[in-house]
């Protein structure tokens, strides 16, 4: 069985694909839209990629691509702590770059801009791409920031330990598979549902009717976010994420009333959650 994730190895999606998938073969792909499109097309059987970290907030590279498809579910969700390392090929300490994912960039912010405020910084498509652009390119004042994992696989030297702003920062990862597949877990019992939701009408009240869907039957959201839906400016479909205890039945109510009132659901997944520590 073959699962795709956002390469290269020893990124934080191979970390997760491997908890899930230990004895799997892991496939990585350069993007995170060309990951879900290689499930999509039955080149891999499962995919696993990042949906959220709890300092910068939604992938929303993750959100746009799934609100496009019709045919993957979530299956399972991994909670995983994630730290970044500051590394190069040498104990360089004035460089002239720092390269990293956006995100990653972003959850190191405050100690780049307290220790290198004057120092570029690059983006790229993951944490371990900068890490083995760094390897190939000793010759130049380049730093990356990724995970220790990575600094091993690449032979660099870690300048820096866990610079991520908050220590307690941590990234989701959604493993997706097909509408038909079963769950990649063993435990069958769902503890979240996410719904993509289209309001029925753009006029004032139409937000509050949909949660009152909710609201009157006593149902935890967990989550709820707007994304745009891309076809004009103030057009947004929501994403909602309700937590799934005793009350199933309500939860397909309160979905036929939203249905009722002229709003589009689109049901991504009842899946449980796994936080490792």
């Amino acid at each position: 069985m073959k699962v795709g994730y956002l390469g290269p190895k020893n990124s934080f999606s191979f970390q997760a694909a491997n908890i899930v998938f230990p004895e799997e073969t892991l496939v990585a792909f350069a993007s995170i839209p060309i990951v879900i499109d290689s499930l999509e097309n039955k080149k891999v059987d499962y995919a696993v990629v990042p949906i959220e970290n709890s300092l910068e907030g939604s992938v929303h590279a993750t959100v746009d691509r799934l609100f496009s498809q019709l045919f993957l579910q979530v299956k399972e969700e991994i909670i995983l702590p994630i730290h970044q390392q500051l590394m190069g090929s040498n104990n360089l300490e004035a460089p002239e770059k720092i390269m990293s994912h956006p995100q990653a960039l972003a959850q190191t912010q405050n100690y780049l801009q307290q220790n290198f405020p004057n120092v570029m910084l690059e983006a790229c498509a993951s944490t371990t791409t900068a890490a083995q652009y760094v390897a190939s390119h000793p010759e130049e004042k380049v730093l990356a920031i990724a995970s220790e994992k990575a600094a091993k696989e690449y032979n660099l030297s870690i300048l820096r330990r866990d610079i991520e702003d908050n220590a307690l920062n941590q990234t989701r990862f959604w493993v997706l598979g097909g509408v038909k597949q079963k769950s990649a877990v063993t435990p069958a019992t769902n503890k979240k549902i996410t719904l993509f939701i289209n309001l029925p009408k753009n006029v004032p009240g139409s937000l509050h009717k949909v949660l009152s869907a909710f609201a009157w039957r006593d149902i935890d959201l967990a989550k709820i976010e707007s994304r745009p839906l891309k076809t004009s400016l103030g057009e947004y479909f929501f994403i909602i994420d309700v937590l799934v205890e005793d009350n199933q039945l309500l939860i397909d109510n309160a979905i036929c009333e939203i249905e009722k009132l002229g709003g589009k659901v689109q049901n991504i997944g009842g899946y449980p959650v796994r936080k490792i520590n």
